[in-house]
């Protein structure tokens, strides 16, 4: 008999503590306490299983107890020889984990039950996690210089801001190069009369949907809107557009359909929910070609819907790359008819109970695998249906199948294919698509903890697979009637050690004469090779074109020229790699910028117990994002992520490789990113700052000498882009048919001498507040100046969208009278 998933799972109440993060430097102290409410003995030989980032040492853990890594960031919790669990009974295990622990994305998540004597596993759910509340939890080291960002630090930080009036506020998002609005009005309705050219049917299509929510019937009749191609007086480039709106006409000239699209959606942020335009004169073309979003749906998978909604966003703000991020060790995302095995087992995540092959839980995704964020994929329709979506929102959608590192979930898939096929007798056609060499003793371990997630790259099955794969993507491409220029094929982390113990991989080398660096150069040239011969341009992560000299990563001159894409990602200030970019685009690549210290939007907005994701290269705020200089970093250099001023010396871009930076990208991995709402929060409005900086015209920071002056600048631009955000960006997005879950910055605090006094990051944004213990909402007072508080014991907090919606509370306790 199969056992089922046991949905009524034992009541196990689990606590985590981080302890210190003061251990050493690169260790923190931490305590789970396990206590079991169930009523019932547990079986002995239970082990509980979860996952965490932080690597458990385990020669550390408590006496008695056992914590063994599986493989990734799966543990398993046990006590050998140990008898049953009895109720009541409360296990607490101390332990040692590598690094630190300062946030909720440190603790450990995702636990299930494995009970004694072979019952069915059962999902526990996370941990209550104890509050990070003494300086030894909140630093990750004694040289932390990095202050939490509490209610003081924000009040601190926010200080430099004011409210502007609303005509210092920019109304368009990017900011356009030329606007002039004089004063009188324009009224659309539903019903208005759209003139358009037979070549912008798609463009009139997505007008007639936009004026859909608008009055059928407005004063005096509705204005006319006229499409056409042409000319724009005085911009450059396919997606330049000419705006006019005079009170009875509006005119959108474009250089081509797309430059039309994106006067579309500067009309449409023009326009008031009743249709009310201001009459005037707009003149834009984007700085940079190539304005991109990286989406990850391997490590959570992302339905359709999710996808279409974020792509609706990337166009209203004028992003035109979608870099899909299909494939990655915890999972494969899309259906390939030739290979069901990538997505029957590729895409399903969780602990079996039938025997059949899966991926095992990684990022809390749990025990069981149906209805898990950790299971999923695309059918070849549903993948149709999202280029299309693309498409017609002028959006490129970049395929990326990782490769020959984070490539687990293909090397497992493919393995059991090969299993199956053997059993089956079919010797030759097991072999056909394998990715791993069954005999390689290799030792390593990836940045997250795989010992095995490695295409060995010396098979000649692995060109098979690469070219049956990019054949079949070429096909549904064809079938959605959408170009596909380039492929993504990652390139990045591939582990010191991998390969080292294959006969294959050595046996080629030792042919060839080769060194690793050789043997991973030629696996780079066949996988080029393989998209050149399907009409595909080839793009990697910045590894593909590094080599390695001695503790150096410089740039490879074999791959530079055309056709070669390289995203360049590791740049943490103190890495030593802040100018990658510039060196490779000084070696003739063409370079997407996608730098994690200002466009990683999986990192967290700041160092606070309380902020959801990783902050391997920083903290990453929407003020990062805006105040990037694409061309010239160094000229708003930032600190390392420890808080201190890194002492780099850059190599500066040359004039002639200016035109290489093809644009920038953000990158939203999915490791954090475990529902909708989740990945609203990370992505906005974090990409509005990107999206601003990828197409306004340069603000010349770094062209102004005096370091205070630039800085004065810098602050000003900021100013006005966080008052667009709290009055005119968010509101908007509260008007959405849905709204958006994006991020509400919490409020600064502070109480002095009995008074306090508040403020918040994005001007416009209400900040509402409570002296009686309960939770700020938006029928609580709204804080409009200082307040005497002499008589509260504590203060609550919140700022509040248009639609009630709170920020995470504030909570300041006051000293007893």
């Amino acid at each position: 008999m199969i056992p089922t998933m046991d949905r009524q799972a034992p009541a196990i109440a689990i606590a985590w503590e981080c302890l210190s993060n003061y251990t050493r430097d690169d260790a923190f102290s931490a305590r789970f306490t396990l206590r079991n409410d169930s009523g019932e003995p547990i079986a002995s030989g239970w082990a509980i299983c979860f996952n965490t980032c932080r690597k458990v040492l385990a020669d550390s853990v408590s006496e008695g107890y056992a914590i063994a890594h599986l493989n990734g960031d799966l543990f398993s919790l046990s006590m050998p020889g140990g008898g049953p669990w009895l109720p009541g009974v409360t296990h607490t295990v101390d332990y040692e984990a590598l690094h630190w622990a300062i946030s909720i994305t440190d603790a450990p998540l995702g636990f299930y039950l494995l009970p004694g004597e072979g019952g069915a596993p059962s999902d526990l759910g996370d941990p209550e996690i104890a509050p990070f509340a003494r300086p030894e939890q909140r630093h990750r080291m004694r040289g932390d210089a990095l202050p939490t960002a509490d209610a003081a630090w924000r009040f601190g930080q926010n200080a430099a801001l004011h409210l502007l009036p609303d005509e210092a506020v920019g109304r368009i998002t990017p900011r356009p190069r030329f606007a002039h609005f004089d004063g009188r009005r324009c009224v659309l309705s539903r019903h208005a009369p759209l003139g358009y050219e037979r070549a912008l049917w798609n463009e009139a299509s997505l007008l007639a949907s936009m004026l859909g929510s608008l009055p059928g019937l407005v004063p005096g009749g509705s204005a006319d809107v006229q499409l056409e191609l042409g000319e724009v007086e005085g911009m450059e480039g396919p997606e330049a557009y000419l705006l006019e709106i005079e009170p009875g006409r509006v005119r959108i000239r474009g250089a081509s359909p797309h430059g039309v699209f994106n006067g579309l959606q500067t009309l449409c942020q023009l326009m008031a929910p009743d249709g009310v335009l201001p009459a005037g004169r707009v003149l834009d073309a984007p700085r940079f070609g190539y304005r991109g979003m990286m989406l990850d749906v391997a490590r959570h998978f992302a339905g359709v819907s999710t996808v279409l909604r974020l792509l609706d966003c990337m166009a209203g703000y004028k992003l035109n790359r979608f870099h899909f991020h299909l494939t990655d060790d915890e999972g494969w995302r899309l259906a390939i008819g030739a290979l069901p095995e990538l997505t029957a087992i590729g895409a399903r995540r969780g602990v079996s109970l039938d025997g059949s092959p899966c991926l095992p839980p990684s990022f809390g995704s749990g025990a069981g695998i149906d209805g898990s964020a950790g299971s999923g994929f695309y059918t070849a329709s549903e993948f149709i249906t999202i280029l299309r979506h693309a498409h017609a929102r002028h959006i490129e959608v970049i395929p990326e199948f990782n490769m020959p590192g984070h490539a687990r979930a293909a090397v497992v898939a493919m393995r059991e294919r090969c299993r199956r096929l053997r059993a089956a007798g079919d010797i030759e056609a097991a072999g056909e698509y394998l990715l791993d060499d069954p005999d390689d003793a290799s030792r390593y371990e990836s940045v997250q903890l795989w010992h095995d997630n490695v295409i060995c790259i010396a098979l000649p099955s692995v060109d098979r697979f690469i070219d049956t794969v990019v054949g079949e993507v070429c096909m549904l491409y064809r079938e959605a009637g959408v170009p596909l220029r380039v492929i993504h094929t990652g390139g990045d982390e591939v582990p010191v050690g991998a390969w080292l113990g294959s006969p294959v991989c050595r046996a080629r080398m030792q042919e060839r004469g080769w060194s690793v660096q050789q043997l991973h150069d030629d696996f780079v040239e066949r996988c080029r090779s393989i998209l050149a011969r399907h009409g595909v341009e080839f793009a990697g992560w910045d590894e593909t074109a590094l080599v390695r000299e001695g503790d150096r990563m410089l740039p490879n001159p074999r791959f530079a020229g055309a056709g070669f894409h390289v995203y360049v990602w590791n740049n943490a200030w103190g890495s030593g790699q802040e100018d990658c970019a510039y060196r490779l685009a000084n070696a003739g690549y063409d370079v997407v910028l996608s730098n994690a210290a200002n466009l990683y939007f999986d990192l967290a907005y700041a160092k606070h117990p309380q902020e959801p994701g990783y902050y391997w290269a920083g903290f990453v705020g929407t003020r990062n994002a805006f105040g990037f200089c694409p061309l010239d970093i160094g000229a708003m250099a930032g600190t390392d992520p420890m808080g201190r001023t890194p002492a780099a010396t850059l190599q500066p871009l040359d004039a002639g490789a200016r035109g290489r930076i093809a644009g920038l990208q953000g990158q939203l991995w999915g490791e954090n990113a475990r529902s909708r709402a989740r990945l609203e929060y990370l992505a906005l409005p974090r990409l509005i700052g990107l999206a601003e900086r990828a197409w306004t015209p340069d603000p010349g920071w770094q062209d102004i000498e005096d370091l205070h002056e630039r800085a004065a600048v810098a602050l000003r631009d900021w100013n006005e882009f966080a008052n667009r955000l709290g009055q005119r960006e968010l509101p908007r997005l509260d008007r959405a048919r849905r709204p958006w879950d994006y991020r509400l910055p919490p409020p600064g605090a502070i109480v002095r001498d009995g008074v306090l006094h508040a403020n918040v990051a994005l001007p416009g944004l209400a900040v509402h507040y409570t002296l009686d213990g309960l939770e700020p909402t938006s029928r609580s007072p709204r804080y409009a100046g200082p307040v005497a508080v002499d008589d509260a014991r504590e203060v609550k907090l919140a700022s509040v969208d248009t639609r009630g919606r709170a920020s995470r509370i504030v909570t300041l306790t006051l000293e007893s009278p």
